[in-house]
């Protein structure tokens, strides 16, 4: 008796039953799939209006193209995962959906943990973008260093010092240590101590002082807004301190204004025949101890 094949272990009936199975669902979800189609596109075009927008607000408050750029892809790129969560799901694919998320959120946590330093940079990078109290050109001290800043970036910061050097800092230390930033007023007070003979009248070095910073900082409404104290009777002179405030910004401007101060009240003290002494050291020797000495040496030698 012969045996009849089994039209199933055919692989060419196989392949086709398949191939006619996949063709009658490509049918059947024809009005999802373009549902889905029609979903990312519009995603895709709202993603690009988003990143234009994000772009153009970001950099208005920020000023840091690497941050506000960071900003934008990221809103742009969370629209089109959002595009991509909807076609999933109109073209019932919740499974694949669940297990997208699933394995998003355990990458997520893979590579959070492994970046945890640079991202954490990164997001400073980014907050320190868009505070106000901090801009480029600004001039600032923080973290034992003072500069000017010349750039924000994701993940440092730079600052110019005063010798042109410059300094990378990790843009989370920025965010922990304290900030002094000199240029957010507009004023700084500068301090010059030094002293007079004991000699000296009083009154008339006061008088004197204040006179001369009024007359060469134009900003000093009067002398009396220039603050003059006497200290302590020195060793060798009666010293006092002087303060008064000018328009500046940065710690080279302030140098300057001190260092005019130091001149202009040396000149008006030596054309007032104002002394400024300088410790002196006596020293005594005992002479007559040694000529003493002298004349009993030569009075033995004699005898």
């Amino acid at each position: 008796m012969q045996n009849t094949p089994d039209p199933s272990n055919n692989p060419i009936e196989t392949i086709y039953d398949k191939l006619g199975g996949w063709w009658d669902g490509l049918i059947t979800n024809l009005p999802n799939i373009a549902i889905a189609l029609i979903v990312l596109l519009v995603a895709y075009f709202i993603s690009r209006l988003v990143y234009n927008v994000t772009l153009k607000v970001a950099y208005k408050r920020g000023k840091q193209n690497s941050a506000t750029k960071l900003l934008a892809r990221t809103a742009s790129v969370t629209v089109v995962l959002l595009g991509l969560f909807l076609a999933l799901g109109a073209l019932n694919l919740g499974k694949t959906l669940t297990a997208l998320i699933s394995a998003a959120g355990v990458s997520g946590l893979v590579i959070g943990l492994a970046l945890q330093g640079t991202l954490s940079n990164t997001f400073s990078g980014v907050v320190l973008s868009f505070r106000k109290n901090i801009r480029l050109g600004d001039w600032i001290e923080t973290n034992g260093f003072a500069g000017e800043v010349i750039d924000i970036n994701l993940n440092y910061f730079v600052m110019k010092e005063a010798d042109n050097n410059h300094v990378i800092l990790p843009n989370k230390s920025i965010l922990e240590n304290p900030i002094k930033n000199y240029t957010l007023t507009t004023k700084m007070r500068i301090m010059i101590e030094c002293g007079v003979g004991y000699e000296s009248d009083l009154e008339k070095v006061q008088k004197v002082v204040k006179q001369t910073i009024y007359n060469t900082f134009d900003q000093i409404e009067s002398p009396d807004d220039v603050e003059f104290f006497y200290e302590e009777f020195g060793g060798s002179s009666i010293n006092f301190l002087c303060r008064y405030w000018v328009d500046s910004e940065n710690s080279i401007e302030k140098l300057r204004a001190k260092s005019k101060g130091i001149i202009e009240i040396k000149k008006a003290f030596n054309k007032e025949g104002i002394n400024i002494p300088f410790p002196i050291r006596t020293l005594q020797f005992d002479d007559v101890l040694q000529t003493k000495d002298l004349v009993k040496d030569k009075e033995f030698s004699n005898n």
